[in-house]
């Protein structure tokens, strides 16, 4: 079964929804009556279809409801900047810094796809596309050698990766929910923020000189 459409504010560029799409099937799942029973900060009958989907609606379109969907150690300064230092407890303290990944949920799919979809915050946009720019694009173009045009292509790989960052939804199945908390935050389980790390990673591009002739 093809991937069902997401909502236009799953689309790169696009603002946060005032409202999350939340599909819901005939019945509803125990383990999502318990995690709403148990995050949902107003005590409420959850006893119907529409019950849980107005609470499920209501809860994840809350600006408090962002999630970390998983945390990116990268260095804080191109590598030739980096410091270096016997302790290598201290050099890594020095030159690398934790990145939190925050995402918001866009969509609900409990019928066809059985699914959620998380598109990244703009703050979290904003500081990998920052990353991207003084620090991996100078990283490689150091690593390779120069030819004619090459600040081109790095130019190009860096707006390539803006669009691939702000098109980045997560969809996994819908059973994430559970890592919903009373504030209306969230984090991935599961090991599934070592999925997203990695798809997230793959957005960073070598740069691939041409050929030289001998």
């Amino acid at each position: 079964m093809p991937p069902q459409l997401l909502p236009a504010s799953a689309a790169a560029f696009a603002p946060r929804a005032s409202s999350v799409n939340v599909v819901l099937g005939s019945k509803v799942e125990p383990w999502l009556t318990q995690t709403l029973k148990r995050t949902s900060q107003i005590k409420r009958p959850l006893n119907s279809v529409p019950q849980h989907q107005r609470c499920l609606i209501e809860t994840l379109s809350s600006t408090n409801a962002i999630w970390n969907l998983t945390s990116i150690m990268l260095p804080k300064a191109p590598d030739s900047e980096l410091r270096k230092d016997s302790n290598p407890l201290t050099e890594a303290f020095s030159n690398f810094q934790l990145v939190h990944i925050e995402a918001y949920i866009v969509h609900v799919d409990m019928v066809l796809q059985n699914d959620i979809a998380f598109k990244l915050t703009p703050d979290s946009i904003e500081a990998l596309i920052d990353y991207h720019e003084g620090i991996h694009c100078v990283d490689i173009a150091a690593s390779t050698y120069n030819w004619l045009e090459k600040e081109l292509q790095v130019k190009k790989l860096h707006e390539e990766f803006i669009q691939a960052i702000n098109k980045f939804v997560y969809r996994t199945n819908a059973i994430a929910l559970e890592g919903l908390e009373a504030d209306r935050a969230g984090e991935l389980l599961h090991g599934k923020s070592e999925e997203v790390k990695n798809k997230i990673m793959n957005l960073f591009h070598p740069l691939l000189p041409p050929l030289q002739r001998s």
